[in-house]
């Protein structure tokens, strides 16, 4: 595989990830299983990757004041033990049958990012946080394991459901998500790591997505509020649900 034709995907997906706070993970892991890989090489890949690209991106959103400090940390260390056993069930079952689940569990999360595209939501006020102190906790760790053992949904999961259930202002949910992804997508990557010899990784693959993703994501931090959204929601969407339904169907 060509890496330069990942550094651009990478490009891409983090286009996407940095001005919607979800879709890098989402669209790789597509990309690399519509490609051939298992969903735990898929994975793999795209958190080794993530390393890099969400990295950066958390940086940048910092520098943008993109981020909230408080909901940060109630984000990223329940995220991260959820990548970590994520990452552990993913690497422990069956790789005929993990095709089937990363392909439907990329389908579910398709609907979801375009079914969050297409309904607008009015914010609600932030009063789950109060009656709830462990909110964060929980979102945290479901978005860390679903986002490990499906090779993509951090941000599909948690940053549409912040903006339904908080007040919290769109570019501080987005920067916040995409910081806490740092922790996440280490953790997971610890979880690969401890069952490397299960796995069958392309580095050059890892390499090319970490460097396009890297360069894009302090240009998509700048430009969070300007580009149209809700499109580009909507044609992503739409892409994984094809891509991943023709994938559920031919198995």
């Amino acid at each position: 595989m060509n890496w330069i034709f990942f550094a651009i995907a990478g490009s891409v997906a983090q286009l996407i990830d940095g001005t919607l706070g979800m879709g890098f993970g989402l669209t790789s892991s597509t990309l690399l299983v519509t490609l051939g890989a298992s969903a735990a090489v898929a994975s793999a890949a795209v958190h080794a990757a993530e390393i890099g690209t969400t990295l950066v991106s958390g940086a940048s959103h910092w520098h943008a004041d993109n981020v909230d400090k408080k909901i940060l940390k109630k984000l990223a260390i329940p995220g991260g033990i959820g990548a970590i056993l994520g990452a552990t069930f993913l690497s422990s079952i069956d790789l005929s049958s993990a095709k089937v689940f990363i392909s439907t569990l990329l389908l579910l999360l398709g609907f979801l990012l375009l079914y969050r595209n297409i309904f607008t939501f009015a914010p609600q006020p932030a009063s789950v946080e109060i009656t709830n102190p462990r909110y964060f906790t929980y979102l945290g760790f479901t978005g860390g394991f679903v986002d490990a053992s499906g090779g993509g949904g951090w941000g599909p999961i948690v940053t549409p459901t912040m903006m339904t259930t908080t007040a919290v202002e769109p570019r501080k949910i987005i920067g916040t998500v995409s910081a806490a992804e740092f922790i996440v997508a280490v953790s997971a990557s610890v979880g690969f790591l401890a069952n490397i010899n299960r796995l069958d990784i392309n580095w050059g693959v890892v390499g090319g997505l970490a460097l396009g993703g890297s360069i894009m994501a302090p240009i998509a931090a700048r430009i969070v509020v300007k580009l149209p959204r809700k499109q580009i929601g909507i044609l992503v969407g739409l892409a994984v649900i094809i891509i991943n339904g023709f994938r559920i169907i031919t198995s």
